[in-house]
């Protein structure tokens, strides 16, 4: 019996191993250089593509691109609280889930209009709504697992990558020239920038009102993740294609039970501070692991053929959200005067 646990153990090694060892070469460096170090994991991961193919290594890899996802996804609902939702005020808060709703529904019209599928506006416009390529991921789990999809997530993760490294830089002067407060420019910040670590970052550089304003806003859209996902699991299992197997679209992903269950247990205080840095650690962490097997199972050759539509989608999107946001800002007088 041992042996048997051993032996399947081993048969994983070789594959995580490859996804481990991209992902530490991705943090290196990122820390060391800059940059963003998921779409580091990324590109690496597809320097090594080649090894795809070998059978000791496909197994770790489909392990890492699909068990470590959705682990590191889970993970993330430990550093939500209900106290942080509240201090949003409902005028928010409603501004953010209009936001993300509309962005998704965006996201569905625009790869409708040029041809593409009603998967690839989901996971475009679940991309720019919610948190960048942690919702691409976790919104292309409950998919078909189809070799369209698949190629088609990276791409949206790359794209949806880069675009949050240069709001980071220009949202930030944009909403001075506006002449938004510190905390209407949080609010901007928070609602429209992709990533969790740019938002952190451009919401530094107005002060730190402005950053803790945008990161209270994000931290609310990362919550917003849950219930998104488990809307499109449950839509798209009863409208899916006929073509589609059905078990491949889980009803209630567990990934999506886990994140529940920690945001509750950090709503009461049983997941104490130094337990959410290591559980958000240990969240992107592995999604820089995710990534890194994502990239090994995908050639350029086949990010190609996707063509230009994807990006037109991704630009699309990422510009109705922040003038949907800043114009509600106005509008309501969000934030302050």
């Amino acid at each position: 019996m041992k042996l048997k646990v051993f032996t399947t153990a081993g048969s994983y090694f070789p594959g995580v191993l490859l996804c481990v060892v991209i992902a530490l070469a991705a943090t290196f460096v990122s820390e060391h250089y800059g940059g963003p170090q998921l779409l580091y994991a990324l590109l690496m991961g597809l320097a090594f593509h080649f090894l795809n193919g070998n059978p000791k290594a496909a197994k770790g890899i489909n392990f890492c691109g699909r068990t470590v996802l959705r682990c590191g996804v889970a993970l993330l609902g430990a550093r939500i609280t209900f106290s942080q939702v509240s201090k949003l005020g409902v005028e928010t808060a409603f501004i953010v889930v209009a936001a993300v709703a509309l962005t998704i529904l965006t996201g569905v019209l625009l790869a409708r209009w040029l041809g593409a599928t009603r998967e690839q506006g989901l996971l475009t416009g679940g991309a720019v709504a919610i948190c960048g390529a942690s919702a691409a991921l976790a919104i292309s789990s409950v998919l078909p697992q189809t070799k369209d999809n698949e190629r088609f997530t990276l791409l949206a993760v790359m794209g949806v990558t880069v675009m949050s490294t240069v709001a980071m830089v220009l949202y930030p002067l944009g909403l001075q020239l506006l002449g938004m407060s510190a905390s209407q420019s949080g609010i901007v910040l928070g609602g429209s920038i992709h990533d969790v670590a740019q938002v952190v970052a451009a919401g530094v550089m107005l002060g730190p009102v402005a950053g803790d304003t945008a990161t209270v806003v994000k931290l609310f859209r990362v919550m917003l993740l849950m219930p998104a996902v488990l809307i499109i699991a449950v839509l798209y299992r009863q409208h899916a294609d006929v073509h589609a197997p059905e078990k491949d679209v889980p009803l209630v992903p567990g990934f999506l039970i886990a994140f529940i269950v920690l945001v509750m247990l950090a709503s009461i205080g049983t997941i104490t501070p130094p337990m959410v840095q290591v559980a958000s650690d240990a969240s992107r962490w592995m999604l820089v692991v995710a990534l890194a097997a994502a990239g090994v199972k995908i050639s350029f050759e086949d990010l190609l053929k996707l063509g230009w539509r994807p990006v037109a989608m991704l630009v699309g999107e990422t510009v109705f959200i922040v003038v949907f946001i800043v114009a509600a800002v106005w509008v309501l007088r969000l934030g302050g005067p």
